[in-house]
């Protein structure tokens, strides 16, 4: 019997600081099981001494190295824009590229970060109240999930973050997106917190080199939900607090796998799995 030849597809992921990512995991394994020879590979700044400014080069190169996608992330998301011929609107309106498909000698930037979000939130928080939602986080991931939340019907965001510039750019580049639903730069957590229906997380804090708390425990009341959006470790000490007050609680697992089937998606032109994809960062995490 003549053997199967897998069809062969590449992709990778550049960004600096990515040798624990399970992303190529991911891949590989879904596109193995829908008859690929997939092979995903890591472009690390860190690794081979390079910065977003070789962006050019680097796109270049995986082009003539015959790559079929990248995943982008820190710190490039949006140092790529430049250097892409079409932007999906979702891309546009994050102005955040984690998604490149190189296609035809052309390339096509996407964003799947805020589905990843809204899809995980959807299957872990089904019926959660959007009334008012407190957002810890204006970062590159919090722009994602601030756009998922608004986009499933939020009526009233506050955003908090260290950074209160970063907040009020958020918040402004919210409300001309979504100019019927109420966004503010948060200035007393407490309070929004007392009036609050929801919380998402979208800072680094409960990752393993950043411990601890977002906010004190005493803020978070059984009536409320909890988003996460860190998942290394999958069980931060936001959710272990929430969980202890009576709190529906989401990890960030769900966003790190959901972000990866839009991408593989984009990427093959292929319906994955996403119950296997699951399964598999699941197994990998466990």
């Amino acid at each position: 019997m003549a053997e199967t030849l897998l069809k062969p597809f590449r992709a990778g992921l550049i960004g600096a600081g990515i040798q624990a990512s399970l992303t190529p995991a991911m891949h590989m394994r879904e596109g193995s099981a829908q008859g690929l020879a997939y092979e995903y590979e890591l472009i690390d700044l860190n690794e081979i001494g390079a910065s977003a400014d070789d962006l050019p080069q680097l796109l270049a190169d995986a082009e003539a190295r015959g790559l079929g996608g990248l995943n982008i992330t820190h710190p490039c998301k949006q140092a790529v824009i430049p250097y892409l011929d079409e932007l999906s609107g979702e891309a546009r309106d994050l102005r955040a590229v984690n998604t490149v498909v190189l296609k035809n000698g052309r390339r096509y930037g996407h964003n799947t970060d805020w589905w990843g979000f809204a899809e995980s939130f959807r299957r872990g928080l089904p019926g959660a109240d959007l009334g008012a939602v407190v957002q810890l986080g204006a970062g590159g991931a919090g722009v994602a999930t601030a756009y998922a939340i608004l986009s499933m019907g939020a009526r009233s965001l506050f955003v908090f973050d260290r950074e209160r510039e970063r907040a009020e750019e958020l918040a402004f580049g919210m409300a001309a997106i979504f100019p019927e639903a109420r966004i503010e730069t948060g200035t007393d957590l407490e309070a929004a917190m007392g009036s609050a229906s929801g919380l998402v997380h979208a800072t680094p804090t409960g990752m393993a080199k950043y411990p601890g708390l977002p906010l004190e425990a005493s803020l978070l009341e059984p009536r409320h939900w909890v988003a996460e959006i860190v998942y290394f470790p999958l069980e931060t000490a936001l959710l272990k607090a929430a969980r202890l007050r009576g709190c529906r609680a989401l990890d960030g697992g769900g966003m790190a796998v959901f972000q990866a089937v839009g991408a593989f998606r984009l990427f093959t032109g292929l319906e994955p799995s996403a119950e296997r994809m699951l399964a598999h960062f699941r197994a990998m995490t466990a």
